[in-house]
C-alpha cells in the first residue's frame, strides 16, 4: 500500500497546527478568547500528523511531530498526555535517531518522577538502556540507566523487576573487569533469591557467577566464597556448578590446564555454558602458568 500521500497530508497538518498555535498566541485571539480551544486543535492535530508521518513510515517526522504535540500538553498543564507523547516520539525515534529517542524518554521521565510514577519511570530507564546497548553501544551509561531503574523499582517494591536490572549490571560490570561491583550484586541477588520457592534455584547460579568474579581476583576468595554459599545456601554444595568450581579451583592450585579444560568440558557437554561464562573461564585460566589460552 501506498502511503507516500500520507506524509504530504501529514506535512500540511503540520503547518495548519503551527498558524493555529500562532493565532492563539495573536492580540486578537486573546482578546476574544478561544486561545487556550486553539492549542487543544493544533495538539490533536499534531498526533494526527504523527499518526500520518508513521504510516508513511518517516520516523523522524513522527518524532518530532509528537514532541510539538507534548510540548503543547505540557502548555495546558496536561502532563499524563505530555509524558504520554513524549514516549510516543521517543519509540518513534527510536527508529531514526537513537540520540533523539533518548532526549523525549528523558523528558517523559522527569514527569513521572514529578508524578510519583516511579515503577512507569523505571520502565523507560530500561528502554534507554537498551538503546545504550543495541544502538549507541556505550555500556557504562547502560549499566546508569539499569541502576536507576532497579532502584525505583526496589522502593516500589518490586524486587523481581528489580533484580532483573542488577543481573544485567553484574554481567557488564564483570565484562568491565569492575569484578567487587559484580560479586556485590550476584550474592545481593542471590540471597534474595535463596528464600524464595520459586526462585530458589536461580540462586546457585548467581552463587556460582559471583564465585567466577571471586576466582579471577583471587584463588584463595575463591575458595572462601564458595565454602560461605555452601552454608548460606547448602543445596549449592549439590548442585554441578559448586563441583565444577571446586574442580577449577583444584586444578588451578595444581597449574594444571589440562585438568582445568576437561573440567570445563564435561560440565558444557551436559549444560551449555554462554559466551559470559566461557569469558570468564579463560580470563581465570590464562592465570594458569604455560597456558595457551584457550578452553579446546
Amino acid at each position: 500500500m501506498d502511503n507516500s500521500g500520507k506524509e504530504k497530508e501529514a506535512i500540511q497538518l503540520m503547518a495548519d497546527a503551527d498558524k493555529k498555535v500562532k493565532s492563539s498566541g495573536s492580540f486578537l485571539g486573546g482578546m476574544f478568547g478561544g486561545g487556550h480551544h486553539k492549542v487543544e486543535e493544533a495538539c490533536e492535530m499534531y498526533c494526527r500528523a504523527a499518526n500520518m508521518f508513521k504510516m508513511a513510515k518517516n520516523w523522524s517526522g513522527a518524532g518530532s511531530a509528537f514532541c510539538k504535540a507534548a510540548r503543547l500538553h505540557m502548555q495546558l498543564q496536561n502532563k499524563h498526555d505530555c509524558a504520554t507523547s513524549f514516549i510516543d516520539a521517543g519509540n518513534a525515534y527510536k527508529k531514526s535517531d537513537p540520540n533523539e529517542a533518548i532526549k523525549c524518554l528523558n523528558a517523559a521521565i522527569d514527569i513521572y518522577t514529578d508524578m510519583g510514577r516511579f515503577t512507569i519511570a523505571a520502565k523507560h530507564h530500561i528502554s534507554i538502556a537498551e538503546i545504550y546497548e543495541s544502538e549507541l553501544v556505550d555500556i557504562e551509561k547502560a549499566i546508569a540507566h539499569y541502576e536507576q531503574a532497579a532502584d525505583y523499582y526496589k522502593g516500589e517494591e518490586s524486587n523481581s523487576s528489580a533484580n532483573k536490572c542488577l543481573l544485567k549490571v553484574g554481567a557488564y560490570c564483570a565484562q568491565l573487569e569492575q569484578y567487587q561491583k559484580a560479586i556485590e550484586i550476584y550474592e545481593q541477588v542471590g540471597a534474595n533469591t535463596m528464600d524464595n520457592p520459586l526462585l530458589k534455584y536461580s540462586a546457585k547460579e548467581y552463587f556460582f557467577k559471583a564465585a567466577l568474579c571471586h576466582f579471577i581476583v583471587d584463588e584463595l576468595n575463591a575458595k572462601i566464597a564458595v565454602e560461605k554459599y555452601e552454608e548460606m545456601f547448602p543445596a549449592f554444595s549439590d548442585s554441578r556448578e559448586c563441583k565444577l568450581l571446586k574442580k577449577l579451583l583444584e586444578a588451578h592450585e595444581e597449574q594444571n590446564s589440562e585438568a582445568f579444560t576437561e573440567a570445563v568440558k564435561e560440565f558444557d557437554s551436559i549444560s551449555r555454558l554462554d559466551q559470559w561464562h566461557t569469558t570468564l573461564l579463560l580470563r581465570i585460566k590464562k592465570t594458569i602458568q604455560g597456558d595457551e589460552g584457550d578452553l579446546k
